[in-house]
């Protein structure tokens, strides 16, 4: 089975701390990641990047509308992503507790959701 994690933060929570708070707490990312991708289940892991350069694209009255910033009001928003393939559920979870934003960074809000995904198609 795949799961889709999804790596949330908070972006008034990550702005109101020190720069070398969140220069000390990025620089544990790389060994967190490279932990997770260790055990040869992730399939794809990204980082999402600035949210003043996202943008939404909706139907609307036959045409595709192109409007700027996050599809969804939230105070978190997701900045990273990854999928597991995993032979269970508990494999998943165990897993994706191994990510940063599971690990570190409550100060700035942080946390992942794990979706189990019923399709997935990739080239």
């Amino acid at each position: 089975m795949k799961y889709l994690g999804l790596a949330y933060f908070t972006p008034e929570k990550f702005a109101a701390m020190a720069p070398d708070d969140v220069k000390a707490l990025v620089s544990q990312c790389p060994a967190l990641d490279e932990k997770m991708r260790a055990t040869g289940k992730v399939l794809v892991s990204a980082s999402l990047g600035d949210l003043d350069s996202w943008k939404t694209l909706r139907p609307r009255s036959g045409k595709t509308r192109v409007s700027d910033g996050p599809y969804t009001e939230s105070k978190e928003v997701v900045g990273g992503l990854f999928i597991i393939e995993a032979d269970s559920h508990d494999e998943a979870l165990r897993i994706a507790s191994m990510h940063p934003a599971a690990t570190l960074g409550e100060e700035g809000g942080w946390a992942v959701e794990l979706i189990p995904m019923d399709f997935y198609l990739a080239r």
